[in-house]
């Protein structure tokens, strides 16, 4: 093993397993690898994994190869089925809905993105919209799949698709995993945190009698923040105001017919559905605001919709939607649920967790623990979750719906003034400016707003400059070609 400078992290604790932890093991084990850093997980248990999210975000593909994971392998070990986006049903009004996929989407033309023409050419009356320039959409639709190829048209070499699976199957298999390359694991009871005279947390002491001494803690203990809350006083930025949801309720039910290859999110009367098909079973939930309706109400609405007898006792969650002022400080780094928490509208719970892995890489410490390090990673992690929150946000307040009292409360209050300012300036010219390396693009922004009614006074201007004629050559050769992708696919 190559030997570690002085002063160098020696050993990392990561505290709660579940898919933050073992997720964190998996990475952290691989980046270090050659090194003799030990890392340990301490799990109980007691404390079970909470399992909301089952679905995924494309990057969760990037994350599997990185660490050296066999797709094939984790597909079959996690029961995952393909995911090619989110349908969007009653968000905009009852009876209508809207695709976000994932995958290219149509072509630049003139150096300008493809949906601002699309903006132009809809006020020229072209009929046409994301499905049929969407291969992602187009083939959620038609229930079909095929793999991406860079061979075979613009459409299929731009094709990508992520995974529904079942959270405890995850973590299980990234346990195993882990396991096989030398983390150690620790079936433990924390009930007390010993602290430095600088108050970095320092041990670990066990129920069991015996403790844990590391370098660097990762805390992934779910809600209560057993060590970034507990031990850290990092605070906590409530977001009920804006996101007024602060409960759920999930259950299994048994799936009948072919898997549909989307995650489907329903409007309801107090908040919203989903439904996450795996090999096995489907994954049902609704995500409610408790100031709007009652939990038994809100499982009675949950079982009428999904039209069968749960597999398993439905389980109810009790969240507040937010973050923690400081996701890292001292020596405590909280991934995971330990972090904040966004309900799962958009599938990033999984995708914070790799962020997170990401930036700690990039603000790796050393035992001194540098603030100035740490708050660049701060920073980083709270644009983030902020623009993450924003786009999570459009999604309520640009409903046209007023038909219960949940929709009229989320469609009249104040909003951030990043959101809107945003949606003035798409409002204003149909763009939508986002940062490198932003998880949602400006076509993503695209998706949504447009999704939800919401179109530019004044497309953008250089759009008018294309030739119509040969712009609509364009749009008919890629919709021809998602046809065929379609047609291809089985």
């Amino acid at each position: 093993m190559t030997q570690i400078e002085p002063g160098a992290i020696r050993s990392i604790a990561v505290v709660g397993g579940g898919t933050a932890g073992w997720m964190s093991a998996v990475l952290l084990n691989h980046a270090l690898r050659g090194s003799d850093v030990r890392i340990t997980v301490v799990e109980s248990a007691e404390i079970g994994i909470v399992g909301v999210g089952e679905a995924t975000i494309p990057p969760i593909l990037d994350f599997l190869d990185l660490v050296g994971v066999d797709r094939d392998m984790f597909v079959r070990e996690t029961q995952a089925t393909i995911k090619l986006g989110i349908r969007f049903q009653d968000w905009k009004d009852v009876g209508e809905h809207y695709w976000h996929p994932f995958g290219s989407f149509g072509c630049v033309i003139d150096r300008r993105p493809f949906h601002h023409h699309l903006q132009r050419a809809a006020a020229r009356g072209e009929p046409r919209g994301v499905v049929d320039f969407s291969l992602g959409a187009a083939l959620a639709q038609a229930g079909r799949f095929t793999p991406p190829d860079p061979k075979a048209g613009l459409a299929r070499a731009g094709l990508r698709y992520a995974l529904h699976f079942d959270a405890a199957l995850v973590a299980r298999t990234l346990r195993k995993v882990a396991e096989g390359r030398g983390v150690e694991r620790l079936e433990r009871t924390v009930v007390e945190t010993r602290r430095t005279a600088e108050g970095h947390v320092d041990a670990l002491v066990f129920r069991e009698g015996d403790r844990l001494a590391a370098d660097l803690f990762i805390d992934c203990s779910g809600f209560r923040g057993l060590l970034i809350e507990g031990a850290m006083a990092a605070g906590y930025e409530d977001w009920t105001h804006w996101l007024p949801c602060d409960r759920a309720v999930a259950g299994p039910t048994a799936l009948t017919g072919q898997a549909q290859l989307y995650t489907l999110s329903q409007a309801r009367d107090a908040g919203w559905r989903w439904r996450i098909p795996l090999q096995h079973r489907v994954g049902n939930g609704y995500v409610y605001s408790s100031r709007h309706i009652e939990d038994q109400a809100a499982l009675d609405d949950l079982a009428r919709q999904v039209g069968g007898d749960f597999l398993a006792e439905p389980r109810q969650l009790r969240f507040t939607t937010g973050r923690r002022k400081a996701f890292w400080k001292g020596n405590v780094v909280a991934l995971g649920l330990a972090s904040g928490f966004l309900e799962p509208l958009e599938s990033t719970s999984i995708h914070l967790v790799t962020s997170g892995l990401y930036k700690l890489l990039d603000h790796f410490p050393d035992r001194s623990f540098d603030p100035t390090n740490i708050a660049a990673y701060n920073a980083a992690l709270i644009e983030e979750y902020d623009t993450i929150r924003d786009f999570i946000l459009a999604h309520y307040c640009l409903s046209e719906r007023r038909d219960t009292p949940f929709w009229r409360d989320v469609t009249s209050q104040p909003l951030p003034d990043s959101l809107r300012a945003r949606i003035d300036l798409y409002r204003a010219s149909g763009r939508s400016p986002c940062r490198q390396g932003d998880l949602f693009a400006d076509v993503n922004w695209y998706y949504v707003l447009h999704g939800l009614g919401l179109r530019p006074r004044n497309p953008d201007p250089l759009t008018c400059l294309s030739d119509a004629q040969a712009v609509r050559g364009v749009l008919d050769q890629l919709a021809s070609d998602v046809r065929g992708g379609v047609a291809a696919a089985r």
